[in-house]
């Protein structure tokens, strides 16, 4: 299969993990149908638990969380309960020529529901396959949530102030890292061009063990376990003094990673008594590092940050403010690439940007359609798949779809 040709995307999804890593090809120009459970008989919310979380916009399943990472995309429903539901599922994937499934529920759930890999290859034996879950199929029945994983491998713990409670990172850090790698895995597997498909299982545990870079390795090298990284507030565990610092109107961040930086800095008008012989080496610098704090601190706080960022910045440190979301999105290069799109009350708005430009969303204007009511394109697709109007009114009497 190759990267270049329209790509087709069928996608089982809720939650954030999978719309993310959807997003992401939706970025790349390739079609996305996001799959959903309908609604059961005596109501209720449908679909994407997501769809009711966040602020009401006027739409019962269109509330402002489930909008950012669902834009671009078609959705359909389909009841895989049902026989008739999962044998639809094949016809679909085999009359769109869907070239991927993706699906973010529990492995136990896979046969059930008749969307393990070797089921649907019967609709396509080239399928790449792809499954998002809280530990892999050799943990089928457990459930993964952000917060959780982030506490259960070990993030909570290092995040925080030192003698304070262990809390997760500000943004689901997790699910956003199981994202780009089935979005990475997919585009690997059709570099491989397998004939015969490919299963691909993502497990959101070991995506967030592989970024404990900086931490698991230590357990190899230091003396005892009191040497080991915990919570350390705002400073840098390795580099002395990385860390944030009041000035007259707000916070900044200095962050000074070698010894060159060090010599720099303690150049500047006002901070040259830092300079010490004992304080040239990081290792010098870390035995004295509560004092250097504090003594920088001392000085920040005769500057506003502009004029402390301009001092930092005439000898090219690394030094930025404490920014609020309100300020990022008004940063230059953030605010010329966020994607926008167009509410169904005919409201503009702009959302987040891409990781990289894309020739698809330049020629788009960086535009995207809406994210899709709960089966919105249901008449659409089952049309393509060669269902009449009866027929489709029919499936939607008998609960199929």
């Amino acid at each position: 299969m190759s990267a270049k040709k329209n790509i087709t995307v069928l996608s089982l999804e809720q939650a954030l993990a999978l719309p993310f890593a959807t997003e992401r090809m939706v970025h790349q120009g390739w079609r996305v149908i996001r799959l959903e459970t309908p609604a059961e008989e005596g109501g209720g919310n449908a679909g994407d638990p997501n769809r009711y979380i966040g602020a009401d916009l006027g739409y019962n399943d269109l509330h402002s969380y489930y909008i950012a990472p669902n834009i671009g995309k078609e959705a359909i429903t389909i009841n895989l309960k049902k026989k008739e539901g999962q044998e639809l599922l094949k016809k679909v994937i085999r009359d769109l020529k869907v070239d991927v499934f993706l699906c973010n529920t529990l492995p136990k759930r896979y046969k059930q529901l008749g969307i393990d890999f070797e089921s649907l290859r019967e609709a396509n034996p080239n399928l790449i396959w792809c499954g998002i879950s809280a530990m892999g199929p050799e943990y089928p029945d457990r459930a993964g949530y952000d917060p959780a994983l982030q506490a259960l491998m070990g993030y909570t713990f290092l995040t925080g102030e030192t003698n304070g409670k262990p809390v997760p990172c500000g943004i689901p850090i997790i699910d956003l890292k199981a994202g780009d790698e089935a979005f990475t895995q997919v585009l690997l597997a059709m570099l491989e061009k397998n004939p015969n498909g490919k299963e691909i299982h993502i497990s959101m545990a070991q995506c967030a063990a592989s970024w404990l870079i900086t931490a698991l390795p230590q357990l190899e090298f230091v003396k005892s376990e009191s040497e080991l990284f915990t919570r350390s507030g705002n400073e840098h565990r390795s580099f002395i003094p990385c860390n944030v610092y009041p000035t007259k109107d707000k916070m900044v961040y200095l962050a000074i990673g070698n010894d060159s930086q060090w010599a720099k800095f303690t150049s500047l008008i006002g901070f040259e008594t830092l300079e010490k012989p004992e304080r040239k080496t990081n290792q010098g610098r870390m035995d004295d590092k509560e004092n250097i704090y504090m003594e920088i601190e001392e000085q920040t706080k005769k500057f506003t940050t502009k004029e402390f960022l301009d001092l930092c910045l005439t000898i090219n440190l690394s030094v930025s403010p404490v920014s609020t979301i309100k300020d990022v999105a008004s940063l230059e290069f953030v605010s010329k690439e966020l994607l926008k799109t167009v509410l169904p009350n005919g409201k503009a708005v702009s959302l987040f940007p891409s990781s990289t430009e894309t020739d698809f969303l330049k020629n788009n204007n960086n535009t995207l359609s809406c994210a899709p009511h709960l089966g919105e394109q249901n008449t659409k697709i089952f049309t393509e798949a060669g269902f009449t109007e009866a027929e489709i009114v029919n499936m939607k009497n008998e609960n199929v779809i």
